[in-house]
């Protein structure tokens, strides 16, 4: 599937992730997709290439395994009930610090930062993750320094996401970081996304 050139993102699927962790980063990634002449490319994949349930009932067929969609140049990580399952896999551990080696920047949003601290992947690193899973985050390894205020952390490689809407707010700040904040205010004024602070 890869073509071997331009920016490629690539979106995990799997049982139980969350539906808005899943498709809120994808629609901001796949407007900007089709805004910009960078073109980059934007899949959605599974481990195995099967179809998903999520957590709430939606089945999604992904674009192919992760063999398929390589090389990957961003992993978007959902959460969701899935992810918490994910976080005491040792083979999807495993898969996740191969990955490290090869996909230059790893991106979580909400309770996906919960596999990749399992991996070890955050340790003596600024995260976030949904607020009511920060304890959780935080016994998974200790080192993680939380940031329980953050919508999001970019700590470099690493980019991590509070919950679940967050991961709009994450997804646009990719865009302003890989091609320029006057892009991401394009795809965010496409999106009409204007949200009002809570009363």
């Amino acid at each position: 599937m890869s073509t071997g050139h331009g920016l490629r993102l690539g979106v995990l699927v799997f049982d139980g992730a969350e539906e808005l962790d899943v498709v809120g980063p994808y629609e901001v990634l796949a407007v900007w997709s089709a805004l910009s002449p960078m073109k980059p490319q934007v899949v959605t994949f599974s481990r195995d290439g099967a179809g998903v349930r999520c957590a709430h009932g939606v089945r999604l067929l992904p674009d192919g395994d992760a063999d398929e969609v390589a090389p990957l140049h961003v992993l978007v990580h959902p959460g969701g009930p899935g992810a918490r399952a994910l976080a005491t896999q040792p083979e999807h551990l495993a898969w996740l610090r191969d990955v490290r080696r090869k996909v230059p920047l790893l991106t979580s949003v909400c309770t996906g930062a919960l596999p990749l601290a399992a991996a070890g992947l955050l340790a003596g690193r600024t995260a976030t993750t949904h607020r009511a899973s920060v304890d959780e985050l935080a016994a998974l390894d200790p080192s993680v320094l939380v940031d329980t205020e953050a919508r999001f952390v970019d700590d470099g490689d690493v980019v991590t996401s509070a919950g679940v809407s967050a991961g709009i707010d994450m997804a646009l700040h990719l865009v302003a970081r890989l091609e320029s904040p006057a892009m991401a205010r394009q795809v965010r004024g496409e999106l009409q996304y204007e949200p009002e602070p809570p009363d």
